[in-house]
């Protein structure tokens, strides 16, 4: 039966572009970047998976007064298998990135372009090709009348872009009875393009800002200020080197596989050559092994900022455009990490390995609830790039694994 199933999913090769080609044409871009939100996306994405007969179709919709129908539509959806005590949950987002610079597209982004194996439109691979992949799946079971072994639960969010508030992290505040103590989350939103990377860990974030204050003064006459310039660069090089000698664990799940600490923007203190500066704020992006808490980063943060204070009279203040603790990563051996494999392997003909990264994923909510969750698909990564694409074969590709380890839970 497993050969059947596959040869469907082949055989709706013309159903996916049609239905990227009408999802690529509804602009889902978050209302704090422009847009209006993803309500008519949810809308379409509601119609087709109704032709599926779902068993259950359950909206979470997170309110914003700004937002086209006055929310940020969330729909959980659940195809019963024999087991209904556990669900495979595949997770797919529904908002875009705008487009960008249009004369650097060869064609109207919101209008989908193919090309052979390539389609080419804002979102068809983020994250449509997952989201397209996961529909095949519910077809080809629904059509050929077979019950899996667990449940099939397809979630389809918002606000994946823009931090999740009203996407992934509202609907497991929300609605946490929707998921059970055994369920797996998929999510096809990050891979390579051989398909080798099944992402199971990422490293904690903290980007710091840090805003020094002295006093200005005119540059003959340096003596009667406080350089902020002078005392902010020396702190930028005691931080650097304090946090390196500081947190220097590795783990080779990661690549680099340090926490790395990056001294990054700096704001312009000053327009005149000529003038003392009495502020000057300074930036790092920290992206932390999860074995260490964040706490002990901010703790070398404080003692250096209060050394400086205290050595050049300045004043420091500590602020967060972004902290991220990084949640326990999903068990590099457990259930869902051996199903991908095995399917991988058999779809894709490569040994596919748990690995981290670098920046955060709407995986971590699930796995700071004690989910399994892992991020899988076979891409090329052309995600937020002018001319965005789709390889066909992998939008395929992807939703034969997904029926592999559906049909192989347990």
């Amino acid at each position: 039966m497993t050969k059947e199933l596959y040869a469907k999913i082949d055989s709706y090769l013309d159903y996916a572009v049609d239905l990227q080609t009408r999802l690529t044409a509804i602009p889902a871009i978050d209302p704090a970047n422009g847009g209006t939100g993803e309500y008519k996306k949810s809308l379409l994405v509601e119609e087709e998976t109704k032709l599926l007969n779902p068993d259950e179709l359950i909206h979470i919709d997170a309110p914003q007064a700004i937002a086209e129908g006055g929310v940020r539509p969330n729909m959980a959806v659940k195809f019963y298998g024999k087991d209904r005590s556990k669900t495979l949950w595949i997770m797919t987002h529904l908002d875009i990135v705008e487009p960008g610079d249009l004369s650097k597209w060869t064609s109207d982004p919101y209008t989908l372009r193919r090309e052979g194996n390539r389609i080419y439109g804002r979102g068809v691979e983020d994250n449509q090709q997952g989201l397209v992949s996961s529909m095949l799946v519910a077809r080809a079971l629904r059509e050929a009348g077979v019950v899996p072994p667990v449940n099939l639960g397809l979630l389809f969010n918002a606000d994946e872009e823009t931090g999740s508030g009203f996407g992934a992290d509202y609907v497991v505040k929300m609605r946490p009875e929707l998921f059970g103590k055994n369920d797996m989350v998929l999510i096809p939103d990050g891979g390579m393009p051989d398909g080798t990377m099944i992402e199971i860990a990422e490293k904690s974030i903290i980007w710091a800002k840090f805003t020094v204050t002295g006093r200005q003064i005119h540059a003959a006459s340096p003596d009667g200020g406080i350089n902020a310039c002078r005392a902010a660069n020396e702190l930028a090089v005691e931080l650097d080197r304090a946090l390196h000698a500081e947190f220097t664990a590795q783990d080779p799940l990661f690549n680099p596989p340090v926490s790395t600490f990056e001294p990054t923007k700096k704001e312009a203190n000053i327009e005149s050559i000529n003038i003392v500066p009495g502020r000057d704020v300074f930036y790092f992006d920290c992206r932390i092994l999860p074995s260490y808490d964040l706490a002990a980063i901010k703790a070398v943060f404080k003692k250096a900022c209060d050394g400086i204070a205290a050595r050049r009279g300045v004043t420091v203040e500590t602020t967060y455009a972004q902290e991220l603790q990084a949640p326990k990563p999903t068990a590099a051996d457990g259930s869902l990490v051996r199903l991908l494999q095995a399917a991988a392997k058999e779809i894709y003909r490569v040994d596919a390995k748990p690995m981290g990264i670098g920046g955060g994923t709407v995986a971590a909510y699930f796995r700071e609830l004690g989910y399994q969750a892992a991020v899988y698909s076979k891409l090329d990564e052309s995600a937020h790039q002018f001319n965005e694409y789709c390889l066909l074969d992998n939008l395929l590709g992807d939703a034969k694994v997904m029926l592999h380890c559906l049909l192989n839970s347990r």
